[in-house]
């Protein structure tokens, strides 16, 4: 069984803002990768839905996940992005099944 946790994020920009969304999103996919316990973290954005943006990522324990979560370039995110959204952004956190 692993400890890795794999983590989808949704995020919706609101359409006027979405190219700010995206410019500020990419700019997280390079800090992010830099850090130690990231195994992937890749940004899509939504073919039929161009204002959906979707990361997939796949960290090496819970403790990695918990020290992205304190990075100052995510913490500054919901400030970055404050009513600029459709909606608050979806996580979902799952394991893997063997």
């Amino acid at each position: 069984m692993s400890n890795k946790i794999y983590l989808t994020a949704l995020i919706k920009a609101k359409s006027q803002h979405r190219e700010e969304i995206k410019q500020i999103l990419q700019n997280l996919v390079i800090e992010t990768r830099q850090e130690e316990g990231c195994e992937r973290y890749d940004l899509h954005q939504g073919i039929d839905d161009k204002d959906l943006f979707t990361f997939y990522e796949i960290w090496k324990d819970k403790e990695a996940l918990d020290y992205h979560n304190n990075q100052p370039y995510i913490l500054a995110l919901a400030e970055q992005t404050a009513h600029k959204l459709q909606e608050k952004p979806v996580i979902l956190l799952t394991e893997l099944l063997d």
